[in-house]
């Protein structure tokens, strides 16, 4: 099946671009000599892990879904993160992990007992305790993703841990990034050791976190080997995770969709497309941002010029402008272009619109579904 034979609107996964990133972030994890694993918060599309599984098998959980998935669909170890476990849920993740990072030294303190009766058990597997920290360190603009806020809810600040580590904490974890780059790595992780930096003789691993942006083009791939390098030789028995999200999906995956109406208001032209920016993008209007769409040229008002309006009720589902060569008529497919990344994993059904098939097209173009979605999705899911 070729790409224009598939109904809109779909997502659709290029395996050759996703073995591309695939490779270089392998490269990094052998070069570098650190551990990098998935985190499924930026991608969860399970049908694609037996190609990611060819080069990482470890993942990152935030929720006792992502750890069965990560057990289930990519074998390795699981370290899981949430920013509150319960008494309902303390056990099932240290069953299912080989790290647990606690948000806060109450809820180590907290559930300390549940996990020493775990590994003390004969037959279970050792599960190492970390604890999350807050370099207070902000490299990000947008407020909604930086964790380094004043008052943020992530992680202890130095200030509050003082000159005591907890006592069976084995690991420290930070996340202080968001699609960065490896200088501001290294403006957070001089923060880190700064503030932190004399528990390290005390525990056996320290997690980046996620935000590693290392497959766009332009990162300065040489410069993370190299600031990774430096640290290990500081701290050599100190084992290296990171745990990046979009760095795996970056750039290999698009939304195709069809314009199904054109309409004009006060000298606003809206081409309607039969997806949803709230349904289907909701990082457009959550971050905001415009996506590219590869059919369009660089915005000119004197050629015809467009916002794209969702096919939802959602007044201000909406984003624009794109200008296009001719004018968009009825039937024209878009490519929303960049769209497998924080994308399919906070997709919604708001308004019962039916969801976009995802789609795999492999490296020689040949493309089948990986999942059709239908009525009875939308309805098990209202109950």
């Amino acid at each position: 099946m070729k790409i224009e034979e598939i109904p809109t609107p779909f997502y659709i996964v290029y395996e050759e671009k996703l073995r591309r990133n695939l490779e270089l972030i392998s490269r990094v994890k052998q070069e570098a000599g650190v551990n990098i694993i998935m985190a499924f918060k930026a991608n969860a599309l399970w049908k694609t892990f037996p190609i990611i599984k060819e080069y990482v098998t470890d993942s990152t959980a935030s929720s006792l879904n992502e750890m069965h998935l990560g057990n289930e669909e990519l074998g390795g170890n699981v370290h899981s993160y949430c920013p509150a476990y319960t008494p309902e849920t303390i056990n099932e993740y240290l069953n299912g992990s080989s790290h647990i990072t606690f948000n806060s030294v109450n809820q180590f303190n907290r559930f300390k007992a549940d996990l020493d009766k775990h590994n003390t058990t004969p037959g279970n597997k050792h599960v190492s305790p970390g604890l999350r920290v807050n370099p207070l360190c902000s490299v990000i603009e947008t407020d909604i993703y930086n964790p380094a806020l004043p008052g943020s809810r992530f992680g202890v600040t130095a200030e509050q841990l003082g000159d005591t580590l907890p006592e069976g904490i084995e690991g420290l974890h930070f996340h202080s990034l968001c699609e960065s780059s490896s200088y501001d790595l290294q403006r957070v992780l001089e923060a880190f050791e700064q503030q932190f930096g004399k528990f390290l003789p005390q525990v056996k691993w320290i997690n980046m976190g996620g935000g590693h942006l290392m497959t766009r083009e332009g990162y300065d791939v040489q410069h993370l080997i190299g600031l990774l390098r430096d640290f290990k030789s500081r701290y050599p028995w100190l084992n290296v995770i990171m745990e990046p999200g979009s760095a795996f999906t970056w750039r290999t995956g698009d939304l195709i969709t069809s314009v199904v109406d054109v309409v004009e208001n006060q000298g606003v032209k809206t081409a309607i497309i039969d997806a949803s920016f709230a349904c289907h993008m909701p990082d457009c209007l959550e971050m905001p941002y415009k996506p590219a769409i590869t059919e369009s040229v660089e915005t000119d008002p004197s050629l015809p010029t467009y916002r794209l309006g969702g096919n939802s009720c959602l007044s201000g589902d909406y984003v624009g402008d794109w200008s296009f060569e001719k004018p968009l008529v009825t039937g024209d497919r878009l490519t929303l272009e960049d769209m497998n990344h924080y994308t399919t994993v906070k997709t919604t059904m708001f308004n019962g619109i039916q969801h976009p098939s995802i789609v795999l097209c492999d490296k020689e173009g040949d493309c089948r579904y990986l999942r059709r979605f239908d009525y009875s999705d939308y309805k098990s899911r209202m109950s």
